[in-house]
């Protein structure tokens, strides 16, 4: 690392966000040379070895943070050194701060403490089929949008689809003994879909999983968030156990259809989750309805299903989204949905949840007699 760089051009570059890491490349000790002479600056950023695909885009956001001071600015994004390299994965520890590196040597997540900041909310469903992944992707880029910092876990191992939703064909990128998860549309990712291909299916036994998640949750930089969403799998099982054990201080949304049935089954997802201890904040009711060229609302799949479900587990029916067409296609194609009947209901709930603040934990040995 260089032990002299010029300090104006320094403080000029302190705003830069390193594309994956979302943190400032000065405070992650990435400019290696910085000068400037004659009105012209020059400037050396280090990062990972091969070059990430964003490297261009680094580079641009290093001319632009300058260009209002130089007339010239020239700048060169390379692979770091061994040792550079090192001060980098350093520096990530460091941003996380002394309880989240402490909590790793002990094999535990980073927001399992009481202090931590960080709200972690599984979006479960009894079933497949409701639309969850969906859900999540759309309620964490409406959540990135309003300005917080997201991570979203792919916990639906069998079914992986959240790296294909958000348009994402770049694996984490491995930095000391830690993975740095990709970014999509402001939020953190990390799924087993970049590790398997599409066409390969996962045949796990419970403890395979239950290792994987541990290594996804532990092993990843996820920085200082604000949120982290698990996109869990459907139904009642190994996942879901594991979840409770490493992180206790989930919220879990529930996610069915208008269906009767539909409430009936992701009922049980909610039990489930209660037995865990973990607390049901509220119902999310996907495909509620469709709105024609008339501009009429047709009920499709029924009605009601979710405020039944609400209604059974006493607490709030937080969103109702309709089915749409841009909803469906930003699925296939890589773009969450950013117009269309959609956008708004997402982003009302993402304004509903963040009004409901963290779940409330109570202690049973606490009381005042």
């Amino acid at each position: 690392m260089a032990t002299e760089l010029d300090p104006q051009i320094v403080e000029r570059l302190r705003g830069v966000m390193e594309p994956d890491f979302r943190a400032s490349i000065v405070d992650l000790r990435m400019i290696t040379h910085a000068s400037s002479s004659r009105n012209k600056a020059q400037v050396e950023i280090a990062t990972l070895a091969p070059l990430p695909e964003y490297s261009k885009e680094l580079e641009g956001l290093v001319v632009d943070a300058l260009k209002g001071d130089y007339k010239e600015v020239k700048v060169r994004v390379q692979p770091g050194t061994p040792s550079v390299l090192e001060e980098i994965a350093e520096a990530l520890v460091a941003i996380e701060g002394t309880a989240a590196a402490a909590a790793r040597l002990e094999r535990k997540p980073p927001f399992s403490a009481g202090s931590s900041p960080t709200r972690v909310i599984g979006i479960s469903s009894g079933k497949g089929g409701v639309g969850k992944s969906s859900v999540t992707v759309n309620l964490a880029v409406s959540l990135a949008k309003m300005g917080y910092e997201v991570g979203l876990l792919d916990a639906d191992v069998y079914g992986f689809s959240i790296p294909a939703m958000l348009g994402i064909e770049r694996k984490p990128q491995l930095i000391g003994n830690l993975m740095v998860p990709p970014v999509g549309y402001g939020v953190k990712v990390m799924s087993v879909g970049f590790f398997v291909s599409d066409d390969t299916p996962v045949i796990w036994r419970g403890p395979m999983l239950h290792k994987t998640l541990e290594q996804f949750i532990v092993d990843v930089f996820w920085g200082k968030l604000d949120y982290l969403l698990i996109d869990m799998p459907p139904g009642t099982g190994d996942v879901a156990l594991s979840l409770g054990e490493y992180l206790p201080k989930s919220e879990v949304f529930v996610v069915t259809t208008p269906q009767l049935a539909a409430e009936r089954v992701a009922q049980r997802s909610a039990l489930a989750a209660r037995k865990l201890k973990l607390p049901v904040r509220g119902v999310i009711e996907n495909m509620s309805y469709f709105v024609g060229d008339d501009q009429k609302k047709y009920e499709i799949f029924g009605s009601g299903g979710g405020e039944a479900l609400a209604e059974s587990l006493a607490v709030p029916l937080v969103g109702k989204i309709p089915l749409s067409v841009t909803l469906r296609e930003g699925g296939d194609t890589g773009v969450p949905e950013n117009s269309g009947q959609g956008t708004k209901e997402f982003n009302e709930l993402a304004q509903r949840i963040v009004d409901m603040g963290p779940a409330r934990r109570y202690r049973s040995e606490l009381k005042i007699n």
